[in-house]
């Protein structure tokens, strides 16, 4: 990373002197992405210059790395004709990508410079739902077929493989596109140029259907470690396929919405340093909103047990221990529980197994942390040995309550259709407050007699 930095810096400083031949040297020796990278760092002015250098076969792999902002200021700046050439040299799924975060305007101008076939592909795939497996694929695949030889399928590759996603897997298909099985490129290498792919080719393949939802498609690449996924229609005929590096950022996509909803907020469309400060606020005030109003839940509680406080002033301050460790103890369950459901691990009919779980081990962590509590109050003689048994029973049964409790609640809101990511710290320990409070001077008021 540091020379990457120190290289930038160099390279930024060709720019500014405007050697571009030198610069352009440097560039053709880079990969895709550090030059993506590099343009990022130049003004805008450069920018468009030091794309326009890049030789025709890595500028279309460049700018389908490049962030939307400075493709979009790429595209204003360049004229048809490279506007019609990147379009073609593009990924469908990366040209995909990038229309659908565009302006109309620019959109309806990139379309009309594309070749009739590519605007038809395009179309197409602009149809399929945001989130689904259809608007993740992308068309570049090799699709042999079955009646074909080893070495048949070879020379096909070599004349059709350079523009596609991958050729390390291949696709089998009959005349009509239904998809019959796939053949890896090392089974081809390893096999005798005159057997025919029907002989060995595994007929069991993993797919995904056009409309599936792209967790789905995430969790099969994670779950049987693929390097592409077929993707089908509903008559079993191939349309596409989704490469590991779509699904690493879906991965992504989905890891920064669940961290984001954990921390109650709203999830952002843009990254953090390209999201406005009224964005930003706009997706926190909402979450804040609601825990703010559900926290006055706490405060009617403490109002009705005024008289408490009166006779014995000492319960007020073992309020915030209480709350803490009963909120720390529910995330500690509901961060559990989310990663295990994200992850495929816990599914909704584990609900039992869960909650016998968190249960005995809320009985462990509670017996531990009463224990400590009733050492430090005898020692302090903070109110006696009444209190301190109050104390330590009502944090016992708080720590049972928010373990159990964080560890339900994520399944629910799967039961429910919700995301189990809302389910997380901030809404925990609102629950979980209100009940340690009331449980606690229920336990206060019958034990000392208040």
């Amino acid at each position: 990373m540091n020379e990457n930095t120190t290289d930038f810096a160099y390279l930024l400083s060709l720019a500014q002197e405007k050697r571009f031949v030198t610069l352009k040297e440097h560039l053709i020796k880079m990969n895709e992405v550090d030059i993506a990278e590099f343009i990022c760092e130049a003004d805008d002015e450069n920018s468009v210059i030091i794309f326009r250098m890049l030789p025709k076969d890595i500028s279309a792999d460049v700018f389908a790395n490049l962030p939307i902002e400075i493709q979009h200021h790429i595209i204003k700046s360049i004229s048809d004709k490279e506007i019609s050439s990147i379009i073609e040299d593009l990924f469908v799924d990366d040209a995909v990508d990038m229309l659908e975060e565009l302006p109309a305007t620019v959109v309806k101008r990139v379309m009309q410079l594309a070749n009739p076939d590519t605007r038809e592909l395009i179309n197409r795939f602009l149809k399929y739902p945001e989130n689904s497996a259809g608007s993740l694929m992308t068309a570049e695949y090799i699709a042999l077929k079955k009646q074909m030889t080893v070495g048949g399928a070879i020379e096909y590759i070599r004349l059709h493989g350079l523009d596609k996603e991958t050729i390390y897997t291949c696709y089998v298909t009959d005349s009509t596109r239904i998809l019959q099985g796939v053949v890896s490129f090392r089974e081809l290498i390893m096999n005798t140029p005159e057997t025919r792919l029907e002989d060995f080719m595994d007929t069991n393949v993993i797919k995904a259907y056009t409309t599936d939802d792209r967790e789905d498609v995430a969790e099969i690449f994670n779950r049987y470690d693929l390097i592409s996924l077929p993707v089908v229609d509903m008559e079993n005929r191939l349309v596409g396929i989704i490469t590991v590096d779509d699904a690493v950022d879906v991965m992504e996509q989905e890891a920064t919405e669940d961290f984001e909803k954990m921390a109650a907020m709203l999830p952002s469309e843009k990254p953090y340093l390209r999201t406005g400060v009224f964005r930003l606020a706009g997706n926190r005030i909402p979450w804040l909103l609601v825990l703010m109003v559900s926290s006055m839940l706490t405060g009617k509680i403490l109002a009705n047990y005024e008289n408490a406080f009166a006779v014995i002033p000492l319960l007020v301050t073992f309020i915030p221990m209480l709350t803490d460790t009963g909120g720390n103890a529910g995330s500690q369950s509901s961060t559990m529980i989310i990663r295990g459901m994200a992850v495929g691990e816990i599914r909704n009919k584990d609900i039992l197994k869960v909650f016998w779980k968190e249960f005995r081990v809320a009985l462990i962590c509670g017996a531990v942390l009463c224990a400590v509590n009733f050492l430090r109050l005898m020692i302090t003689n903070r109110g006696g040995g009444l209190v301190a048994v109050t104390v330590c029973l009502s944090l016992y049964a708080t720590v049972v309550l928010a373990k159990t409790i964080g560890g339900l609640l994520p399944m629910a809101a799967k039961v429910l259709r919700l995301d189990p990511a809302i389910m997380a710290a901030p809404l925990i320990t609102t629950i979980v407050d209100a009940i340690s409070l009331v449980v606690y001077f229920n336990l206060a008021c019958r034990m000392l007699n208040i």
